[in-house]
Formats: C-alpha cells, structure tokens, sequence
C-alpha cells in the first residue's frame, strides 16, 4: 500500500487520455453511447467540482470522465491497490484509497476536502453502492452536498440511463445494450449564516440533487 499511498495523486495524463479513448471506442460499439447536453460541463473551471451521478454500474466513472476534460479524482476500495497492475492503474488513473474499516470514511471525506481546495474535479456518487436492475435509485446519502458546502465548490449533477441494464447489482457480467450520459446544470451552494438551519437545508439541497438525477431516467 505504500507505493499506492506516496503516488495515487499524481495521475499520468498519458494514460488518462488513452483510457478516455479506449472507453470512448469500446462503449460506442458495446453499449452505442450517446453524451446529452455536453454543455454543461464547466470546462475551464479554476476551482474544485464535484460530479455527482446514479451509480448503475462499475463503468460510470469512465463513461462520465470520457467528457469531462477537467483533472478528475475518485475514491477506490484500498484492498484494489493492493492487486497487481490494478493498483497500479488505479492510481495513474487519480484514485485515492477508501477503507471499509471502521474510520475509513473520515478519511476519505478530508482527503477529498483536499482534493477539491487543490482544483481538482472529484467524483462522488451519493447512492454509495451500485443499483438493481430496475433501475431504481438508491437513497442518496448527504456527503455530496457536506463536502460542496465545506469546500466552496458546486456540483455537476450527471444521470446514466440505461446502466442498469447492462450491469447492475443483479449481473454478474456486462450486457450488450445503449447507455446515454446526461449532464446537467451545475447547481451552486451558500451555507446558511444560522448554523441551526444548516441540516435542514443539506437534506433539502441533497432531496434536490436526487430529484435533478432521476428527472433524466
């Protein structure tokens, strides 16, 4: 893990840009991948973003970065570090470890505070664990909005349709089938001066994000 720990952020941009097309490649012909309203991406953005999505399948991450130009971070299980080549890979790619133990969150949560205050785009996606095949979301925990609001940053709401069809909590192994990435908006974040109000308005910001993603599906 010490390898993984001193170099996972530090992503190649070499091989950052061939993964994007190789993603590209193969989704178009597998999975006849369409990107929808591309206009929304911040592109030149010089503060943190988080993208936030659904979470059907493990593909989501690659399918949604194919667009996003910006210097993209994300959270990988610890243990995946450890596998080789794979470890090795994730790393290149931007990842940074997530343990299951107890404290693991903690962690991951102020790792990506520094991730965002550096610039970078940090993907997040609130359901937490990938869905069923139908398709149906999965109750979206608040940490998204906690970490925009605490780094200042706003959120790219992203829906993957179709996914869950292709590879779902249900599927063993992909399927053939057509996904479309659609991104919306930005939505951008002010923390309430009366800290009583502040929950009361994650939940309400966090109900919002849920609705902008499924409103696509």
């Amino acid at each position: 893990m010490k390898d993984s720990q001193e170099n996972y952020r530090k992503p190649s941009p070499k091989i950052v840009a061939i993964v994007r097309c190789f993603s590209l490649f193969f989704s178009k012909i597998f999975w006849r991948i369409e990107f929808l309203h591309t206009e929304n991406i911040p592109q030149d953005i010089k503060k943190g973003l988080i993208v936030s999505a659904n979470h059907p399948t493990y593909l989501d991450p690659f399918w949604i970065g194919i667009s996003i130009k910006n210097d993209l971070r994300f959270m990988a299980w610890d243990e995946a570090f450890e596998i080789f080549f794979i470890g090795r890979l994730l790393s290149l790619l931007g990842a940074f470890p997530v343990s299951l133990e107890r404290g693991g969150t903690i962690k991951a949560l102020k790792e990506s505070l520094k991730v965002l205050r550096k610039g970078k785009t940090l993907f997040v996606f609130p359901e937490g664990e990938r869905e069923f095949a139908d398709g149906k979301l999965l109750p979206f925990k608040t940490g998204a909005i906690r970490l925009a609001l605490e780094a200042n940053v706003p959120i790219l709401p992203v829906t993957v349709r179709g996914g869950n069809k292709i590879w779902s909590r249900d599927h063993y192994f992909p399927r053939l089938g057509k996904v479309q990435i659609i991104y919306h908006p930005i939505i951008e974040f002010s923390k309430p001066d009366n800290k009583e109000n502040l929950q009361a308005y994650i939940e309400d910001m966090n109900k919002n994000l849920e609705k902008i993603i499924a409103s696509e599906m």
